[in-house]
């Protein structure tokens, strides 16, 4: 069996897991290239890596995770992806600030403060993300201004 049949044959959550660990390298890839090369702080840093994280798992997960039951409407998908996966992304900062307030100076503080909050954070959003984004259900274009 190749790896690709058995991760399609997989759990959802599984499939949610492997996507959560690769936008974990993006996550905190983006932020070190935030902190140590245009030398923001670990909060605004962290602002702009979480956006290139969510961005790239909403893909991922479009792609692998949810494909028999993604929309066809990328955008709108992506706008309900992001807007709901807040929930989880509150938690998952707020555990990131905690973590880097109390180990301030450390140069692992950044991805084991990511680590952490990802962690917390992806419980919430499969469930958000399996019930209310990729549901397979068409939705109202969250795109359009009426």
């Amino acid at each position: 069996m190749r790896w690709s049949d058995a991760y399609k044959r997989s759990p959802k959550i599984i499939r949610f897991g492997f996507v959560g660990c690769a936008g974990f390298c993006v996550d905190a890839g983006v932020l070190y290239l935030a902190l140590y090369v245009l030398g923001m702080n670990y909060y605004g840093g962290r602002i702009v890596s979480y956006a290139l994280a969510a961005t790239s798992t909403w893909y991922m997960n479009r792609r692998f995770t949810f494909a028999d039951s993604r929309n066809d409407n990328r955008l709108g998908e992506w706008i309900r992806f992001v807007v709901l996966n807040l929930s989880g992304g509150v938690v998952n900062f707020a555990i990131y600030a905690v973590y880097i307030r109390t180990h301030a100076g450390s140069t692992t503080a950044p991805a084991i403060g990511v680590a952490l909050g990802s962690l917390a954070g992806m419980l919430v959003n499969f469930l958000v993300s399996s019930r209310l984004v990729f549901n397979g259900r068409p939705s109202a274009d969250l795109t359009e201004l009426r």
